[in-house]
This record gives structure tokens, sequence and C-alpha cells, in this order.
């Protein structure tokens, strides 16, 4: 993920970082790699602290512009990063930010939902997220079972998803319809 995530930041910085005069042209591609870097520590920060339904309401592809809440904690902490490792003047990191994150966030979010896009996918964005960490992992099913009754998944309608709801689901499209229909597919 960190790849995928990598050569959007450098496609989304060319205008907000390369391109602005604000920032040293010495300091361009530090300024890409360690936005990359931020953003990947901020979403597995918020992915870690347990809000799941931060990181499922960006997984859903909705509201991704600078005034969604979890978008600006994630500028901030990137901004933050970008003047405190890099020295960028503080309005400069935090318009530039806001620039680039809900782009790369909303094409990264679209190449994970395409299912013509083999090279990086819900499933692999999450364990990116979570480490592969067991214990993360199983917070995220929890998250799932939780929040999944409003997403539609509970098919026995006994008001929980378990696995008696997969095996429904999977007649009707395996784990990743039950995924894809958790995140907006």
């Amino acid at each position: 993920m960190l790849d995928q995530l990598a050569q959007l930041v450098k496609e989304f910085g060319q205008d907000a970082v390369v391109k602005n005069e604000a920032i040293p042209n010495d300091k361009n591609n530090a300024v890409l790699e360690e936005t990359g870097n931020s953003l990947f520590s901020s979403l597995q920060k918020i992915a870690s602290q347990g809000d799941l339904s931060q990181i499922a309401g960006l997984l859903q592809g909705k509201d991704i512009d600078k005034n969604n809440p979890t978008v600006k904690e994630i500028t901030n902490q990137v901004s933050h990063s970008l003047t405190e490792k890099l020295g960028i003047n503080q309005a400069t990191a935090t318009s530039t930010v806001t620039a680039m994150i809900p782009q790369i966030l909303g094409s990264l979010i679209s190449k994970a939902k395409d299912p013509k896009d083999n090279s990086l996918n819900i499933s692999d964005l999450l364990s990116s997220l979570t480490g592969g960490n067991s214990a993360e992992n199983a917070g995220i099913m929890e998250a799932i079972s939780t929040y999944g009754v409003h997403f539609g998944l509970d098919q026995n309608a006994d008001g929980k998803v378990d696995l008696d709801d997969a095996a429904e689901l999977t007649k009707k499209g395996g784990l990743g319809g039950m995924l894809g229909k958790l995140f907006g597919k």
C-alpha cells in the first residue's frame, strides 16, 4: 500500500508542492516523502485508536473534503509533521496539505474499491493500516459486526452480523461482496 500511496502523493504533489514557490525546490522530494509517510501514520493511528467508524466513513468514499473531521485530523497531523521535521512554515504546510489530502484519499479509496484495479483492495488497505495485527483485525471484525447492521449486512435479521450472515452473503458474492457492501461498493 505504501507504494500506491507514494505514487498518489507524487501525482497530487506536483501542483501543491513542486509548483509551490513557498516550498524550496531542494525540499520538494522530502516534503512529498514525508507527506506520504505521515499520511500513512495518521491513518494507522486512527485505526489503532479503535474508531473504525472514521475509517469506514472514509472507505465509503463519502465526504472526502477538507471539512470532513477525519480529513481535518489527518491534515493537521501531516502539516505538523512537515513543520516539525522539515522546517516548512506552518501556513505553507497547512495550505499545501489541505490541497493534497482529500485528493490523495479520494484516489486511494477509488483504487481500493475498483474491481478492475488489482494493485490495491479494501482488505489490503485494512491490513496495511492494522499492520496485520490479529487483535486489531478482530477489532475491525467487531466494527463490521457493529456497523454492518446499519449497512444491510444482517442477512437473517437477528440484530447482529455473524458467520450465519457471512455464509448467506457468500452465496451472494462472497466476503468481497460483504466488504463491498459495507464500504459502499
